[in-house]
């Protein structure tokens, strides 16, 4: 029997019949969205990239993951982070591409942004007095709500594709909405009434189960079950794209790259706040911070040679924490190595990446939803006097509201509409809200004392 400090702690092992159902469970939480962004990023560069960028970013976030969890030297959270390719980039790196920039410029930019957030982790700690749990809060928060939208979009059958393609894939059909709602019910029962790991991995259950009833259904994508048929069992990626720096498009690129470094660090600060929150209701420690913020740049550095996507630390497996409460870095360590068995055995990419959406979505709104609360318990931590909430409030309405205003994002630049209204490097900035919500609650705590209102 396991006691609840062995849980806590980063460094308890688990046994090998645990350690792989749990490590599955974050690979499985976070596969749709890290074989998503290469894909979007492959439709912009050309649909010949498809296959090789979707094994280049598993191989790369098997590669990212390892060193959170295992470290190097003083990188390294060893927190149980598990990496994948940033959707935060999306926007930025395909505006890019339809405006000239080759591939080999971007990942040029990705080294330099990569090594440039190295160099932020490095500060961390003189900064954390800035980023105390009432601003790591806010920040963990608008994590959540931003995934939220995903997490029902998946579950409505539409989640990794965009917009014309909806109705196409059904959605929004009653059975897609009946197959997420019973995944959340097979987990929230085998969650209740499971025993051991059984309740423990009730998320990857639930997956499973969801994925086997899914199929007598009809819900598989044929061009996806085909796709299983025609893949090798055994494979390397089988193109190197270079680096560029020199050109305009790279000079750039590099220029909002770095600024994008930025956004990342204030991600990764909130998603590891999220999980010593969520897992052991503690803050991060400095070292971890520190750790954390330099592997999430030294991941994205490294596959950048490599031809990989920047990564980033995966605010998903944030909630997954959360609803398992195991912290062992051990267990995301064995996720790390089966993503990279994904990215050698073409086969059996496949075969996950063909789970239906509905099925995925259902667990998503479980875990997305778990995010929120671990970010309200931060908040919480800190007191709910009138003025944190105050700050709270105004900080979440700012980056939530700009978040949801897309036509500001458009403005800058990422639609069809001239980027006239606001410049272009403040593109990164409408991605999501994080960034601004965490800045807002960053000032308004510093400049709010505790007896200014109550």
């Amino acid at each position: 029997m396991v006691d609840i400090s062995q849980m806590r702690d980063p460094d308890y092992r688990p046994p090998m019949r645990e350690s792989v159902p749990l490590g599955i469970q974050h690979v499985l939480a976070m596969f749709a969205g890290n074989i998503t962004v290469p894909l979007i990023i492959a439709l912009a560069a050309g649909p010949q990239y498809v296959a090789l960028l979707v094994q280049i970013a598993l191989l790369a976030a098997g590669v990212a993951t390892l060193i959170q969890t295992v470290g190097i030297g003083p990188i390294g959270s060893r927190l149980p982070v598990v990496q994948g390719t940033s959707f935060a980039y999306v926007g930025v790196l395909t505006a890019a591409i339809k405006g000239g920039a080759s591939l080999a410029a971007v990942f040029g930019a990705s080294l330099v942004g990569g090594l440039f957030q190295i160099i932020l982790g490095y500060f961390i700690p003189q900064v954390r007095k800035f980023i105390p749990g009432l601003v790591s809060g806010v920040v963990v928060m608008t994590i959540g709500f931003t995934l939220l939208p995903v997490g029902i979009k998946y579950s409505a059958g539409c989640g990794a594709y965009p917009a014309p393609f909806c109705k196409a894939a059904g959605f929004g059909d009653a059975g897609n909405w009946l197959m997420a709602l019973f995944v959340i019910v097979v987990i929230l029962l085998i969650r209740r009434y499971g025993r051991g790991i059984w309740s423990t991995a009730s998320v990857f259950i639930g997956l499973v189960i969801g994925y086997i009833v899914a199929i007598p259904f009809g819900m598989m994508n044929p061009k996806q079950v085909e796709a299983i048929g025609k893949a090798d069992w055994i494979g390397l990626p089988g193109q190197w794209f270079g680096l560029e720096f020199s050109t305009p498009a790279a000079l750039g690129l590099i220029g909002i790259m770095i600024i994008m470094a930025f956004i990342t660090t204030v991600e990764t600060v909130g998603d590891i706040s999220g999980i010593t929150a969520g897992g052991a209701d503690r803050e991060p420690t400095d070292r971890e911070l520190r750790g954390g913020v330099m592997a999430d740049g030294l991941g994205s550095a490294v596959v950048a040679l490599f031809g990989g996507l920047p990564n980033t630390s995966y605010s998903q497996n944030v909630g997954l924490v959360s609803f398992t409460r195991v912290m062992s870095r051990h267990v995301v360590t064995v996720g790390a190595i089966f993503l990279l068995l994904c990215g050698l055995v073409p086969k059996l990419a496949a075969v996950i990446s063909a789970m239906p959406q509905p099925v995925l979505g259902g667990a998503a709104v479980v875990m997305f939803g778990l995010i929120v609360s671990a970010g309200l318990k931060l908040v919480a931590q800190s007191g709910l006097s009138t003025r944190n909430m105050l700050i709270a409030a105004i900080s979440l309405g700012l980056g939530i509201g700009l978040w949801q205003v897309d036509q500001l994002a458009r403005a800058a630049g990422f639609g069809p509409l001239p980027a006239d209204v606001l410049p272009m490097w403040s593109m990164p900035l409408f991605v999501s809200g994080i960034v601004v919500a965490g800045v807002a609650a960053a000032i308004l705590n510093a400049l709010l004392p505790e007896e200014a209102t109550g």
